[in-house]
């Protein structure tokens, strides 16, 4: 288990999501509702997020296809960065529970924490490095002030050794993350998870 983080509201501990509308019981969840929790997530036959999203199925298998190849195809931007991205995005737009799982997730692949703890503490000059830091400073810029974004942006993103590739895959975390905290910060909670 890595050091528990807790600043300005945001942590790295394992939190759960309750929704405030009802969720699909699994007892009468139709066949494509079931397909679609499969498919979407291991655990998401037992989130309340997958399953409040699944009463419409159409929309949640785009959705899930969309995030799982950003989050998870090989090739381009190291796994690490998205999860960095993902991170910095959901601190900027206060969603504590999307926060703290990628949070986890960057601490798992990177096998360190201290960039967690600044991107907690201010987003804005947080990185360990070069690449960190215009990788946080780009997906802050993309959440805040989109329509600003320019070719000075991109080759900031150059100059540290992101190739187009890589940009181009952390303008796909950052902007998914946009649809992500809105759907966790507009129907549920966060709240930290049960033991055992």
């Amino acid at each position: 288990m890595s050091t528990i983080i807790k600043q300005n509201g945001f942590t790295n501990e394992t939190l759960d999501w309750k929704a405030w509308l009802d969720v699909v019981d699994l007892d009468r969840a139709t066949p494509e509702q079931m397909d679609v929790l499969e498919m979407s997530h291991p655990k998401a036959k037992v989130q309340d997020y997958y399953r409040f999203l699944a009463h419409q199925p159409a929309i949640l298998r785009q959705r899930s296809e969309a995030f799982n190849a950003i989050m998870y195809a090989p090739g381009g931007l190291a796994r690490a960065d998205r999860e960095l991205s993902s991170l910095a995005v959901s601190r900027i737009n206060g969603c504590v529970y999307c926060a703290s799982v990628h949070a986890q997730r960057f601490e798992q692949l990177a096998k360190r924490n201290d960039t967690v703890a600044q991107v907690f503490d201010d987003p804005a000059s947080a990185g360990a490095n070069d690449r960190e830091k215009a990788i946080v400073r780009f997906s802050i810029r993309i959440t805040q002030a989109p329509e600003e974004i320019g070719p000075s942006d991109i080759q900031a993103l150059k100059d540290v050794g992101l190739n187009d590739a890589e940009i181009l895959d952390l303008l796909h975390a950052a902007a998914i993350f946009a649809w992500a905290n809105r759907l966790m910060l507009n129907l549920g909670e966060p709240e930290l998870a049960r033991q055992g």
